[in-house]
Order: structure tokens, then sequence, then C-alpha cells
């Protein structure tokens, strides 16, 4: 079935139910198959308590009809050693709306600990989508999906920590740094292992409207739009695999923020043309992009430091003019280099007003 196909019979369901498998494996985190069962059930709430809102909706029964299951519909071990219930087996429905594989626990090897498993998920998934079915992957999740060839040769989104490992291990994939959550094809990835929460926000905002999905994310005092990985993630990690990288990276940080492409080429003893088929290859990255990230990265190190107000971080990054730089940094951090002060000194504990 078509991605044209899958959408108009999930668009035709609005008026009915939309139902939702859990996909509760061997080490998954309770935390995760809970929080997803809780938000959908708090989203169905907001529905019944606003009918003008989107009225076509059904209110007579829950409109997000949510499922655990598991392969055989017996219960399975959580991370750490608790039972999860379920409530049926993989063919238990005939079809899900929408299958959501979340986070799990992982081995040494950062594997998940029941590969077998996986596998069969992983088989049933790609079937499943093949018949129609939505899927979407939080966290770790996104490796059954992975597993099951439903990322190939689609853009992705996976945790920052586990970002060269999906790299290396599902190379047809095209993992996206930093960003939270990503949908092609009416399969949706999300990174964090608390992203659910994004996840369930996206898909009422999707499949019940902008409205009752901001009321939502009010009434589970979470963000209506998740916020960039790259807040998290350590300057420098992204670049941390690879001699080129690194080399390149300290010419932007230390020596040369306000370096062009070519100058970066020159100094790296390659053409332009080399060097972006390289960083291609590397990290899905244009060098333009690169020089951007690194020298963005560095300004949130220079943002810390509440003496350097936010046009002399400007200037220590390669910018000439603070508002390219605010542009820039607003598009790559999802907000403001003021917005980011604040919520550096907040995030550190420092609550006082400004």
């Amino acid at each position: 079935m078509t991605c044209n196909m899958q959408n108009q019979t999930l668009f035709q369901l609005r008026e009915f139910t939309m139902k939702i498998g859990l996909l509760a494996l061997p080490g998954s985190m309770r935390s995760a198959l809970s929080g997803l069962a809780d938000m959908f059930w708090l989203a169905n709430q907001v529905i019944v308590q606003n009918p003008t809102l989107n009225p076509a909706l059904q209110r007579d029964s829950p409109f997000f009809d949510v499922s655990v299951i598991t392969r055989d519909g017996k219960p399975v071990a959580d991370v750490q050693g608790r039972e999860i219930a379920s409530d049926g087996a993989f063919d238990s429905v005939p079809r899900f709306n929408l299958i959501i594989a979340s986070g799990m626990q992982l081995d040494e090897q950062k594997y998940p600990l029941e590969r077998e498993a996986v596998t069969a998920a992983a088989a049933w998934l790609k079937q499943q989508y093949q018949q129609g079915s939505g899927v979407a992957g939080a966290c770790a999740g996104s490796f059954v999906l992975a597993e099951a060839g439903l990322l190939d040769e689609r853009d992705c989104a996976t945790t920052w920590w586990l970002y060269h490992t999906f790299r290396d291990r599902y190379t047809k994939a095209r993992p996206q740094w930093g960003r939270v959550l990503v949908e092609q094809d009416n399969v949706v990835t999300t990174g964090g292992p608390l992203s659910w929460v994004d996840l369930v926000i996206h898909l009422v905002r999707q499949h019940a409207g902008s409205e009752l999905a901001r009321l939502t994310a009010d009434m589970a005092v979470a963000d209506s739009q998740p916020l960039s990985q790259q807040l998290y993630a350590p300057g420098g990690f992204l670049n941390a695999r690879h001699p080129l990288l690194m080399q390149a990276e300290h010419l932007v940080r230390y020596q040369h923020p306000d370096i062009t492409v070519e100058q970066l080429a020159a100094a790296l003893n390659m053409t332009t043309r080399t060097l972006n088929r390289k960083m291609a290859a590397l990290i899905q990255e244009s060098p333009k992009a690169f020089i951007t990230r690194v020298r963005i990265e560095n300004a949130a190190m220079l943002l810390s430091m509440p003496a350097k107000s936010v046009l002399q971080v400007a200037l220590a990054c390669g910018y000439k003019d603070e508002t390219a730089f605010r542009r820039a940094f607003s598009a790559l951090m999802g907000m403001s280099p003021g917005s980011y002060r604040q919520w550096v000194k907040t995030r550190m504990g420092d609550v006082s007003p400004t």
C-alpha cells in the first residue's frame, strides 16, 4: 500500500477510533509503555472535554484505543525484571492503525537483550506496515523498525548517544543528527528515552488537530513542540569518531571561526568537492552545515558564561553581525540565544528572575 493510501485510510478512521498497539518486548522500559498509554488516555479526556474542537472525532468511546501487545499474548519482563501484562498477541487485532515500538534495555554492544524476540517483532511489524499500518519507534524502539528494513532509504531520528551505533549498524537508514522527531512515509521515529511524550503530542496533532494537541501538552505540562537534541549532546560528540572531522572542528572552533568552506578544504589539503563527499559519507552533512554546527556548539558553551553578551559570543564564533548569529542559533537549537541562556540557568538550578 502506498503512503498516500495509508494516510487516506488513517484520515477516514478519524471519525471512528484509532487502534494503537504498544509493542512490549522482553527488556522493554515499563515507563515508556505506561507513559504512552497514559498520554493517550489524557488525550482522550481532552477530546471528550472539548466537543467543539474537531467535532467529527469519535467521543462515544475512546478515540485512541490503546493495547499493549506481546508476541504470544503472554506477559514479558521489563528492564528490571518486573512483569508487563499483555492485552493480546500480535495477531489479536486484524490490523492496527499504528504500532509503536518503544525504549528497551541494550547490552554492552548496544544490542537489544532479546535479539530473537526483536527479530520476530521486526518481521511482524514489516508485515503490518505492508498491510497498511503506520509504525513508530521511540528511542531504542527505532532499532526494531530498522531491523524490519522500514528505515532503509528513509530519514529517521535516534537518541543522540546511539547515533554512531545506528549509522554503523543500519547503513541504509538516514538518521538526522539532533532531530527529536522525524516522519516519512507513515513511519515516525523519535530520539530519547522520554521522547514518547513528543511522539504522542505529534500523533494527537496529526490525527485530532493542533488545538487538541496543545491542550494535551498543557495538561501534561509538556512542550507542544519537541526541543532539539542538540541541547543535550556534548559539543563535538558527532565529530569525535573520525580524525578528519576532529581536525576540521579544531580549525573552526579554535583557529578560524569565520572560515569559509573553500578555506576549510584548503586547510585540510583537499578540494571542496572531496570535502563535501567525505562529510556527506561520514555525517550526512555539508561542509557549510558542519561549519555552522560547530560555531553554534561553541556559542552554546560561551552563552553559559553570563559575563559574555550575545554580541560578544557572536563575534567570537565568527559572525560579523548579531542578527545572522541569532538566526543561525535559533534554527539549529530551536530557541533564541537569550532563551537558551535562561534554559541553561534553569537547568543548573538557578531559577532567579533575570
